[in-house]
């Protein structure tokens, strides 16, 4: 073998003479010199949870840095580097819209022109009376019939929904939570009516309540009814729909609710590891349910902070599913996730600005090795989305995947010192997260405690103090502002389109065989009361046409419902 060159032996050997690094020396020397004459800006120069970022990484920020265990290769354990041997030169990753709004037949319009312009898979967004079980024509439904998605309250809208659409060509995506099960069944019982093979059936149902107690709120029922929901739509699923994703543990909902990006992938994990531990306490074997189950998180600004979070919080559920549950099957150990840029992050200020924060956080999640990807409209800090805006976040992704080059390399930011540094930091400052909750005896005890949600709100305070304060600068906000007001072109739900929502419910009622739909509540209730699991129940109810607020009150009756955890 030939010697190494002298411009070799300088890259390899960062040590000098006197014990001191030639990062350390060029801090002291060329960089003190430098910083002496002219100050650095002033600026944060840190990560989202106050970690100080180094003006410069080198080889010895990567001390004892073991390229096979930190690293290795995509496909292989502990897929740091993607959880595909090909990653986006074999296939893109899933091109997503959050979309829904008004009824189904506005819904469906926007979905079919979605999929024409490229789109390769769908991602419904409920409206609220749906997310906590009331029917539209509930007094609770009042004014939010269709603002923040689309309503469905029963088959037949979920029918409308999907018009002319093949359940069995297009993955679908619902963020819906407390109601999951119930939505699921609408779906299964659309594609048996289609007449679909269900063993081709593909989507996700969000189904995670815990981050609903921590930070959003649309929870219904006490854990323990709540948990039995998500177990028994694991364990249906296993045997009845076996390529649906059965939850997806969401980081997102913390991060956008203030959370740092090592709390998001902390928090996450604690979630999951609650739920792998009531699915085996349910009688499935983790290598049984692991394969299915999938991950949500946000991308937000700092781009280099998001690429080494995917990496990192890839690595750390290898780690825990082999080393905590035992993993056997490889596929249990590969972190699949569904990314959305930062909502949070949007600004009603210069909304085309979103667009730029946008570009970069897919770019992020990319570079990071995502599944699958949604990007915000620059309009949806001031309403729902419209058509041009959608057009433009979708385009947004079709750019990087096909013209920055970006997908053509797995991993292409591997071996940046910067890059795999903090990769281990978050990795390691996550653990110590994961640790502290099990200490407090789980997440759900900790939940109960407030532990989670006061960490979020403290996050959230320092942060915002530092926009308020001008120490971190939000372009178009408290810094680069404009005088003139801009006034974009916004969507708004028609009341027309409200009433006509609630006159489809009502012929839903008038039309269904009414002594079958009591039937099947009654019967809904004894299986509730049982060990039974509730999905055979659930679908049968759809499929009399039952509705969503008729299912809940007979599961509020039995379950009871959830108060706020209170946090002091």
């Amino acid at each position: 073998m030939r010697g190494r060159t002298r411009s070799e032996e300088e890259r390899y050997d960062v040590t000098e003479a006197d014990g001191s690094s030639s990062k350390d020396n060029w801090l002291k020397g060329t960089y003190a010199r430098s910083t002496a004459k002219k100050a650095e800006r002033e600026y944060p120069f840190e990560t989202s949870d106050g970690e100080k970022v180094d003006p410069l990484y080198a080889p010895q920020d990567l001390d004892g840095w073991d390229y096979e265990k930190q690293l290795g290769f995509p496909g292989e354990f502990p897929y740091t580097r993607g959880v595909q041997p090909t990653m986006y030169r074999g296939r893109l990753w899933t091109m997503r819209q959050y979309a829904g709004f008004g009824d189904a037949e506005e819904s469906n319009e926007r979905y079919r022109y979605l999929l024409s312009q490229g789109q390769t898979g769908l991602s419904v967004a409920f409206d609220l009376p749906t997310q906590i079980g009331y029917d539209s024509d509930h007094e609770m439904a009042q004014g939010e019939v269709g603002k923040v998605g689309v309503a469905i309250a029963s088959l037949a809208d979920m029918e409308l929904l999907m018009k002319d659409i093949s359940l069995e060509k297009v993955t679908t995506s619902m963020t819906i939570n407390a109601t999951g099960p119930i939505l699921l069944a609408f779906y299964v019982a659309l594609a048996k009516k289609q007449g679909a093979d269900l063993s081709k059936i593909g989507g996700t149902t969000q189904n995670d309540i815990l981050k609903e107690y921590i930070a959003r709120g649309t929870y219904i029922f006490p854990p323990e009814g709540s948990m039995r929901l998500i177990t028994d739509v694991i364990g249906w699923c296993k045997d009845n729909l076996p390529a649906w994703n059965t939850i997806s543990i969401s980081g997102y909902h913390m991060r956008e609710a203030g959370c740092t990006a090592v709390q998001e992938v902390a928090f996450t994990f604690s979630d999951a590891i609650a739920y792998c531990e009531a699915a085996m306490q349910a009688g499935l074997e983790f290598d049984e349910f692991a394969p299915r189950l999938s991950f949500f998180f946000a991308s937000f600004s700092n781009l280099i902070e998001e690429v080494a979070k995917f990496r990192a919080a890839r690595r750390l559920w290898a780690r825990l599913a082999k080393e905590r549950f035992g993993a056997k099957n490889e596929r249990s150990m590969m972190l699949r996730f569904h990314t959305q840029t930062g909502g949070s992050t949007l600004t009603a200020q210069q909304p085309e600005n979103n667009i730029v924060r946008t570009t970069i956080q897919a770019l992020a999640a990319v570079l990071g090795g995502t599944q699958s990807l949604h990007t915000n409209s620059m309009d949806e800090a001031l309403a729902l989305p419209t058509e041009k805006s959608v057009q433009i976040a979708l385009r947004t992704q079709q750019v990087i995947a096909y013209e920055s080059g970006v997908a053509d390399v797995i991993d292409p930011l591997a071996g940046s010192y910067e890059i795999e540094a903090m990769t281990d930091r978050i990795e390691a400052e996550a653990m110590k997260y994961i640790d502290r909750i099990e200490d407090l005896g789980g997440a759900l005890r900790a939940i109960e405690g407030g532990y989670q949600q006061r960490e979020i709100q403290e996050a959230s305070y320092r942060y915002q103090r530092s926009v308020d304060d001008g120490y971190r600068i939000i372009v178009g906000v408290n810094d680069f502002t404009t005088e003139e007001e801009v006034r974009p072109e916004i969507l708004r739900v028609r009341e027309e389109v409200v009433r006509r929502q609630v006159e489809r419910l009502t012929r839903v009622r008038a039309e269904r065989d009414e002594a079958r739909a009591q039937a099947m509540l009654k019967q809904l209730e004894e299986a509730a009361k049982s060990d039974a699991n509730l999905m055979p129940v659930l679908i049968e109810c759809v499929e009399s046409y039952i509705t969503i607020g008729e299912i809940c009150d007979v599961l509020r009756g039995v379950f009871g419902v959830q108060r706020e955890f209170m946090v002091f």
